[in-house]
């Protein structure tokens, strides 16, 4: 039921879906879906639930604890847009129906990414011990790092979704190559270094000589 649940809300999305299409899909009758679940905002809240942990399942049981930083990150990547690519209409379902059909489901997918995002800072944070130059990063750093590298791995994921011929090693590839080589220097003691702009701050602007009104053109 559940799974005939997730591909209808998927591909139609929430205010689309009908019961009774998906009690046709399942092979049950309609009463009996109701019987389960009591409404279509129950269904639908069950769904999300069930996708939402089995994506955080998926991508914590992907990394390799034993590998440098690097490989943990690569395998949790490549777990991610594995089950993504697998599992497209559960993906629309937390990714996009969820977050746009009020504020119970939004809550819900809400939860589940705050829990990745926690896991990502604990990688993160494990990485910058594990290379010694950087081992005490600010807290607020690696929280915003993590933010950063989920929200990029879900947009890559709608793209890789949307894109032919685009498999799940090279959407991880293709995150890697953006996130790894700024990651990669940040653990190493080379942060970027944003140059010397005077006008980006109007205190350390040179100020212009002024011109007296009986001069100006």
């Amino acid at each position: 039921m559940l799974d005939a649940a997730v591909r209808i809300f998927g591909q139609r999305g929430y205010m689309a879906a009908s019961m009774d299409e998906i009690a046709e899909l399942a092979g049950v009758s309609k009463p009996l879906v109701y019987l389960y679940l009591n409404s279509k905002d129950d269904l639908f809240s069950a769904c999300i639930r069930r996708e939402a942990r089995a994506l955080t399942e998926a991508v914590r049981a992907g990394v390799c604890p034993g590998l440098p930083a690097d490989g943990q990150l690569w395998s949790g990547l490549r777990a991610f847009f594995t089950h993504t690519a697998r599992n497209p209409d559960a993906w629309r379902v937390l990714h996009l129906h969820a977050r746009t059909h009020g504020e119970r489901f939004a809550a819900e997918v809400a939860a589940m990414r705050e829990d990745i995002v926690a896991f990502v800072t604990q990688l993160i944070a494990a990485a910058a011990r594990d290379a010694h130059r950087r081992p005490h990063l600010p807290e607020g750093e690696v929280a915003g790092l993590a933010e950063a590298l989920v929200g990029a791995a879900e947009s890559l994921a709608d793209w890789a979704g949307a894109t032919e011929g685009v498999t799940a090693k090279q959407a991880a590839a293709t995150l890697m190559n953006f996130a790894w080589a700024g990651l990669g220097d940040l653990m190493a003691g080379r942060p970027w270094v944003a140059p010397e702009d005077p006008q980006a701050d109007p205190e350390q602007a040179p100020v212009a000589p002024s011109v007296p009104a009986a001069q100006a053109g």
